[in-house]
């Protein structure tokens, strides 16, 4: 590596990418009037980072969660590598281009962890190391390469709450192999940020065991120092302000001429340091921060020599290197044609040769002799495989009254005793509710992971306990402290071990379900990345009646529904919770084609994660079921409980733990009118999302497809009332209604519960079978059903 080659691919990489989006907003055809974006400003005050990184300090093995805003330079690299086409480039923020952010799933250039403007991409790569030490402990990962997860983020991302959750943990994990860059540019959307900011950031990093480098002196500015005058200079940069410093960065050489004369001109020493620099050598001396200056990081990164967690702290101008360089509106702003055309001339790029590679270089050979050496890309892309484990038979006993979070903690129970390929790769985690959501079993079988092995003091002293809490490598739990944005920021780093690392994971996790809402943003991030995993929401609903509207969850259903990438189930009885994790560990592994299933028009090969929504009430169980019907009804999102009669008037559709008051009701009704069915529903996420597909396929002319929901409902006469129970939002199944148009009685919890017993509160819900019934009598009194209009 030499210098001369660094600082070349750092002026080829600010070309690219500021020419990127130049080309996106002021050259490509326009097809509608928003503005285009891709944040010039922020792409320029990380280049010199990025090529210090990458050409210099990276190994293939190391794993970079890019900074959202520098997705432009992300892309300009693998352009300049050749990884990426000029088509692609050209399209950048447009339908089949590059993306706005870092995108594992829809770009094509080997991105490791999807980024957006949330700051979740930090934070992953903390619990990815964890994920990565997990692996290695393990006799069947020994052979991973330690790596080193590293983010690259702004200053601004330091205001979200989850990267501050992120370093506790850490801390606890004895976190090793991260490393944090700060875009220290003092600039956001909105403002300045804080004089003295860094001495927080410092403090904070500190607190948690980081090593913290700050870098804010570039070459040349310390080159400057040591000429005579020099000390006062430095001292001078120390203390501008960053307003002012931003401010005059923009204004350029001129001004901070007068500037420095102003402040230290001293007929001597200082002011032969200033003159003797004309106006553009004084203003690449005062923008030459540690951030901007490759030689300054590259030696920084080389001489880190442990793995402890380091975060660089890195000055940087942003618009480094551009005419909007300093400017406080230039975080979304961009170059004018005009100063493009300016920019363009002073960089050297011939008109017309604005996406060679190799445009301005001077011997572009020797460049690419340089690239193809290149340690981090010689591996060429680094997604990797692991095969899929065979899922045992999985059963549980339902001679009982038993709630399904009983059922999920005795299957869990089963597979830790019963071992195996697949027990062996399960790797469950928890906040700090790991007794109270059924994984405890589980844990007292296969013990809590930890890099050194640690005793429970309790048992050593034999205190009597339900708990055995022993820590070892090869333990299989990772327990969290009481943050839920951790809990799916692992799930996600765990859900993609297979391509990080090449060995395959089952992440499992638990947590109250009403708190899922806590950790929503991370749920959608790990989803976003096609990260797989299985969590288990319990307790839901106002059946947890005595904790109060606080734990009671209500819109859960419905963010199941929502979220992409995410397979919702809520059983009501154990043998349905048996096939359906059954089926979910070969779904967690399958990375297949996206063709539809004719017969349910779900698109099960391509896989996803899977979330359970269970219960803690335990309910009178329907005795041995195996039937073909009921397990790929249970799977694919209902079958008949009771099938309806050809002069069938009301079929009651329930999902969940209220199927007993649906059941009663049903009977009850049957008393007085014919042929009532009841619908058993275990995911009015997958039957909305087949039937959705079918009517897109029908849109597109295949007039022969048809969903399973509308196979079930087609033999429901059309006059018939379809009543709904769920205890969660009555949205998640009055969609049936519309299926084959039948009308609907929508039941269900749309306000904050209340504490009670669990009568009290469907009761005043209107969900016991009482109220159902009472519904559908009131409704139908006095008339024929089918004259009834809602």
């Amino acid at each position: 590596m030499s210098n001369t080659d660094l600082k070349t691919i750092e002026q080829r990489l600010l070309w690219l990418s500021h020419w990127m989006i130049h080309n996106a907003n002021h050259i490509r055809p326009k097809k509608d009037g928003i503005k285009t974006g891709g944040h010039q400003a922020s792409s320029a005050s990380m280049v010199s980072i990025i090529t210090a990184l990458y050409f210099s300090a990276l190994r293939p093995e190391d794993r970079v969660a890019v900074k959202p805003h520098a997705s432009p330079v992300f892309h300009a690299m693998h352009y300049l590598m050749g990884n990426l086409d000029r088509e692609r480039m050209e399209n950048f923020r447009g339908y089949g281009g590059v993306q706005s952010y870092p995108s594992r799933t829809k770009d094509v250039d080997d991105v490791d962890f999807s980024t957006g403007s949330v700051g979740l991409g930090v934070a992953i790569t903390a619990f990815a190391s964890l994920i990565q030490d997990y692996v290695s402990a393990k006799s069947w990962g020994r052979n991973v390469s330690q790596g080193r997860m590293i983010a690259l983020m702004g200053d601004a991302e330091l205001d979200e709450g989850n990267i501050h959750e992120c370093l506790q943990e850490g801390w606890k994990h004895n976190l090793r192999n991260c490393w944090w860059i700060v875009d220290y540019n003092r600039q956001s959307l909105d403002g300045v940020v804080q004089e003295g900011l860094w001495t927080r950031i410092e403090s904070l990093f500190s607190a948690f065991g980081w090593e913290v480098i700050r870098l804010k002196h570039g070459v040349l500015q310390r080159t400057a120092f040591k000429e005579p005058g020099g000390q006062r200079l430095r001292e001078w940069i120390d203390s501008c302000p960053n307003e002012l410093y931003s401010a005059l960065t923009f204004e350029g050489g001129a001004v901070w001429r007068q500037r420095l004369m102003e402040d230290l001109g001293d007929q001597g020493e200082v002011s032969a340091l200033i003159e003797r620099r004309n106006d553009e050598e004084l203003a690449g001396l005062m923008e030459n921060l540690g951030g901007n200056c490759v030689d300054t990081l590259a030696q920084a990164f080389a001489a880190v020599d442990h793995d402890r967690p380091t975060c660089f702290l890195a000055y940087t101008v942003k618009g480094w290197g551009t005419p909007i360089a300093g400017h406080k509106d230039n975080h979304g702003g961009l170059m004018t044609k005009a100063q493009m055309a300016t920019w363009q001339a002073r960089m050297g790029v011939p008109e017309g040769q604005e996406w060679e590679p190799m445009a301005t270089v001077v011997d572009p050979e020797a460049l690419r002799s340089f690239l193809r050496k290149v340690p981090f890309f010689i591996a060429g892309p680094r997604r990797y495989q692991d095969h899929r484990f065979a899922v045992p038979a999985i059963s549980v006993s339902s001679e009982r009254e038993i709630s399904t979070q009983q059922a999920f903690g005795k299957i869990m129970d089963d597979l830790a005793r019963e071992g195996g390929e697949l027990a062996s790769r399960i790797l469950t985690t928890s906040p700090d509710v790991t007794g109270t959501t059924g994984l405890g079993p589980w844990v007292n079988r296969r013990g809590l992971f930890a890099r050194a092995t640690r005793s429970d003091t309790f048992r050593e002293r034999k205190i009597a306990s339900t708990a055995k809490w022993d820590f070892a490598p090869e333990g299989q739990h990772i327990e969290l402290g009481i943050a839920e944005m951790n809990l799916f920021l692992l799930l996600g780093a765990a859900g993609l071990s297979h391509s990080l690392f090449g060995k395959r994971l089952i992440p499992v996790g638990t947590v109250y379900d009403p708190f899922v809402c806590r950790g929503l943003d991370a749920l959608n991030y790990a989803c976003y990345q096609d990260a797989r995993f299985l969590i288990a929401g319990t307790p839901s609903g106002v059946t947890l009646a005595p904790e109060g509207g606080a734990h009671q969850s209500i819109s859960t259903p419905l963010i199941g529904m929502a979220q992409d990438g995410l397979a919702s189930f809520e059983p009501a009885f154990v043998d349905e919770l048996a096939v359906i994790m059954e089926w979910a560990f070969d779904y967690l592994q399958r990375d297949g084609d996206s063709n539809p299933d004719e017969q349910t028009w779900l698109r099960d090969e391509t896989g996803g994660s899977v979330y359970l929504r269970l219960s803690t009430n335990p309910i009178e169980q329907p005795g041995k079921r195996a039937d073909d019907a009921f397990r790929s009804g249970a799977v694919d999102g209902a079958y008949w409980l009771r099938e309806p009669g050809c002069n069938c008037e009301v079929v009651i559709a329930y999902q969940g733990v209220v199927a007993p008051e649906a059941i009663r009701a049903a009977g009850l009704i049957g008393e007085g009118r014919r042929d009532v069915g009841v619908l058993a529903v275990t995911s009015a996420d997958r039957l909305h999302s087949g039937w959705s597909a079918a009517q897109r396929a029908r849109a597109h002319g295949d007039r022969r497809a048809g969903s399973h929901v509308e196979r079930l409902l087609q033999q429901v006469p059309r006059d018939c009332l379809l009543v709904t129970v769920i205890d969660g939002h009555p949205a998640t199944l009055s969609w049936l209604g519309g299926v084959c148009g039948h009308r609907c009685l929508p039941l269900g919890v749309e306000h904050f519960g209340q504490t009670g017993t669990i009568g009290d509160l469907y009761s005043h819900f209107g969900i016991d079978s009482a109220s159902i019934v009472a519904r559908v009598s009131n409704l139908t009194a006095g008339r024929r059903l089918k004259d009834w209009v809602l």
